[in-house]
């Protein structure tokens, strides 16, 4: 399906030499859709996922029902994923609200979660319908008792770059937001341009104030929404800066349904091409990945918004003519 040879893999420097990826299409991804996918379609769509070589696929979420309707099926889901999980150690977080999510995720074998958090009062009020620190509070014998567990605790953190309530966000807020999310006992931070305002300068500068912080590269990922289409040049700032946890999406699929201007994540094919040109591993199979995204653009009724997709899946082009 890729054209041979292409991209030519031109290693830069200052780089990391392996890229992990968190999947985020059958969460993030399909939350957003109007019409309910199939437990079993969802279950088809992780297990493909993985044989393409993603090695961390975000399941589901015990969101409420009510709040996220599209992942009603959690409990139905889950345990159609057993045998995924042993498809190259593959690990499959899952997302909880509260104590109440996490009872629900532990009953079914889970092992890996995430809390999700916001950097600003509006969002927070419409996510979590609580305050920033209210959230917090909430978040913390969440956090504990899955640490207890064993389990491994991801941090989401939206609205790192801008929010369409309240406009720019102050890096020293999101910062703040963010090593209190971290101090609870996170093992990992995921900082999100949930609609997409970031550029690389602000990216880098956030990044660097986190570390003046004391929240270490090792510990964050990062989550880009191609709005403007900056997803692309935003993570690129930040394998610069070190970070080697991209979040996304499998065929760009997404958004967040409480901030209408959020589009589509970045998409995962899209963000394999360009590692694979700069010679970062991922593991990653972009022909059985691409694949992977028609398959479910044909259930979805729509084509992939992935510029990647498209170009390796439209007819070849007749040969060029010569200019005059």
């Amino acid at each position: 399906m890729s054209a041979q040879g292409l991209p030519m893999k031109v290693p830069a420097p200052g780089l990391p030499s392996r890229v992990r990826i968190h999947e985020v299409g059958a969460r993030d991804g399909l939350q957003n859709e109007k019409e309910t996918v199939p437990t079993e379609v969802k279950a088809e769509f992780i297990r493909r996922l993985a044989v393409a070589g993603l090695t961390t696929i975000e399941a589901t979420s015990f969101v409420h029902p009510k709040w996220v309707p599209q992942l009603a099926d959690a409990e139905a889901l889950f345990p159609l994923l057993g045998e995924v999980a042993d498809i190259g150690d593959v690990t499959l977080p899952v997302l909880v609200p509260n104590e109440r999510g996490l009872d629900r995720a532990l009953a079914l074998g889970a092992r890996s979660i995430a809390v999700f958090g916001s950097a600003t009062e509006t969002f927070a009020a419409r996510n979590l319908n609580r305050t920033v620190d209210e959230s917090l509070a909430m978040f913390e014998p969440v956090v504990a008792r899955a640490k207890t567990e064993g389990l491994h605790v991801r941090g989401y953190l939206s609205m790192c770059f801008g929010d369409p309530w309240e406009g720019a966000v102050p890096v020293a807020q999101v910062v703040k937001v963010a090593k209190a999310l971290m101090d609870l006992g996170c093992d990992e931070l995921s900082l999100g341009d949930t609609i997409g305002v970031a550029t690389p300068g602000h990216v880098t500068a956030l990044l660097t104030a986190l570390n003046d912080s004391a929240v270490p590269t090792a510990s964050i990922g990062v989550h880009f929404h191609d709005t403007y289409g900056q997803a692309l040049s935003n993570t690129l700032a930040a394998l610069q800066h070190g970070v080697s946890t991209i979040d996304a999406s499998a065929g760009g699929l997404g958004g967040c349904p409480y901030a209408k201007s959020a589009t589509g994540n970045l998409a995962t094919e899209d963000l394999v091409w360009m590692l694979d040109g700069l010679g970062i591993e991922t593991g990653v199979d972009l022909d059985a990945l691409t694949a992977t995204s028609i398959w479910l653009a044909d259930h979805l009724g729509r084509p992939s918004p992935s510029r990647t997709v498209r170009a390796l899946t439209s007819p070849p082009s007749s040969s060029p003519t010569r200019s005059e």
